[in-house]
């Protein structure tokens, strides 16, 4: 059974920063990255970045990019997301997740088959 542990969430304020943290565990057959994703309520799951194993490159969402950076180690399958300059539009629950599948893109939830149950990161204005 594959499990995926998140940590590092919790409430900043605006121009703060925090840093995520994802483990995963168990038998994953095949991981060709990681990604980190976040839902605000009443909203859609979104793309925030992923890692792709295959050179280290990395691709953010543009509203994120020059704030958040996305690092990991494909040997011990973690993953990690340093948020600086966070804003209030930043607040909602984050997720990661194991890309296992080449299906979609880096930046759709399509061929991530293995996720956390999410941090809550909230910004207060």
């Amino acid at each position: 059974q594959v499990q995926l542990v998140e940590s590092g969430g919790g409430l900043v304020q605006a121009g703060g920063s925090l840093r995520l943290s994802c483990a995963a565990s168990g038998r994953i057959l095949s991981s060709y990255g990681m990604g980190w994703f976040r839902q605000a309520p009443g909203k859609e799951r979104e793309f925030v970045a992923a890692i792709s194993w295959s050179g280290g490159s990395t691709v953010y969402v543009d509203a994120v990019k020059d704030r958040f950076t996305i690092s990991g180690d494909n040997v011990k399958n973690t993953v990690h997301l340093q948020m600086n300059s966070l804003k209030p539009g930043d607040t909602a629950v984050y997720y990661c997740a194991v890309r296992s599948s080449v299906l979609g893109t880096y930046y759709s939830t399509v061929g991530y088959n293995y996720w956390g149950q999410g941090t809550q990161v909230t910004v207060s204005s």
